[in-house]
């Protein structure tokens, strides 16, 4: 158990039998009336952000979730097969489950998974990671003016807006996070 007075960020949670994960909190101590805890939570089993307002003193259980290792496989239509670097054991992942994450996934690609009470709830990916331009405009001579950008396809079928310079076959470093180019690789 835990006290919403403790809470943190990034902190996991057992509220009505979802898990959640603390994205920020604030503790509010009004001129009249008790105290209360205002917290934004994300659902680890759906990814839905929601507010939730707790007593001031309240307690509530603590998700312990297990995180390790694995390795990213292949895909085969909707299903996408990992394994575990320690026992080798072979796991299965549907689409749905990896909405964001595909945008990034290489074959033989190292991850973090997490599950809960072996229930797998998500992959934790680096915070970037480097993929090859396999469709791009090529950049034409003269046409530099400041933070001029065009599209270009990656390896995984995610597309990105990067500078003038960069060519098919480059290899860039892409921000996991929001999607972005960094630079080069």
């Amino acid at each position: 158990m835990i006290s919403v007075n403790d809470f943190k960020t990034g902190v996991t949670i057992e509220v009505d039998t979802d898990i959640f994960t603390v994205l920020d909190f604030q503790h509010v101590k009004p001129g009249k009336g008790a105290a209360f805890v205002r917290s934004k939570l994300k659902n680890l089993r759906n990814g839905n952000v929601v507010e939730k307002t707790f007593r001031a003193g309240e307690t509530i259980g603590r998700a312990h979730v297990e995180n390790r290792e694995v390795q990213y496989l292949y895909n085969s239509g909707n299903e996408y097969t990992f394994m575990d670097n320690e026992t080798y054991d072979q796991f299965n992942l549907e689409k749905k489950q990896l909405e964001w994450e595909i945008n990034f996934l290489k074959e033989n690609m190292n991850v973090n998974i997490a599950s809960y009470h072996g229930e797998i709830i998500g992959i934790t990916m680096q915070n970037s990671v480097e993929l090859k331009v396999v469709e791009t405009e090529p950049g034409i001579k003269g046409n530099t003016a400041t933070g001029a950008t065009k599209s270009a396809k990656l390896e995984t079928g995610l597309s990105v807006q990067v500078p003038l310079f960069i060519n098919e076959g480059d290899v860039l470093l892409i921000d996991t996070r929001e999607g972005k180019y960094i630079s080069r690789a």
